[in-house]
């Protein structure tokens, strides 16, 4: 059952924060598709989660590098940006690993290259830039991991 709600935030660190309580939801087998124009947040909304799980590295906008894996003693996280990149394109990049772990995190931005390879049960998240760093954050969720995911959000970002 499709689950959709609007959240805004109106600066980069309230988008970290935003993060920040998302990634205390994360257990692991997640999947999170970002969907938005350049600049919108999805990167920042990234790394804010990364932090947050006590990731090292810092990720970057992934497009210089397609797919980056973020791992602790706890935690697998790939962070995956297919931007420009058509269908054709993404097989022989490494996915096996990505899909063969069960309880690894997936971030994806610009992910409809391989939405197909992926699980149907997925948050999908799209940023929408309003004015100066005002963001409206679309959540769409499809299944019950990601329905408890944005139950779990919702009920965060009203503390915001």
């Amino acid at each position: 059952m499709e689950q959709r709600v609007q959240l805004k935030t109106t600066s980069r660190e309230q988008t970290l924060t935003l993060a920040a309580q998302f990634a205390r939801l994360l257990r692991g087998g997640e999947i999170v598709f970002l969907r938005g124009p350049i600049g919108a947040g999805k990167t920042v909304f990234v790394k804010g989660v990364a932090a947050s799980l006590g990731l090292k590295s810092s990720p970057t906008s992934a497009s210089f590098s397609l797919m980056k894996r973020y791992q602790n003693k706890q935690i697998r996280m790939f962070h995956i940006d297919l931007f420009r990149l058509e269908e054709t394109e993404v097989f022989n990049l490494g996915f096996e690993e990505m899909l063969e772990d069960e309880q690894a995190i997936i971030l994806a931005e610009w992910p409809d290259p391989i939405a197909h390879m992926l699980p149907a049960d997925r948050l999908e998240m799209n940023f929408v830039l309003e004015q100066a760093d005002t963001r409206t954050i679309e959540l769409t969720s499809h299944g019950r991991i990601s329905a408890a995911l944005l139950e779990g959000l919702c009920q965060a970002a009203a503390h915001l």
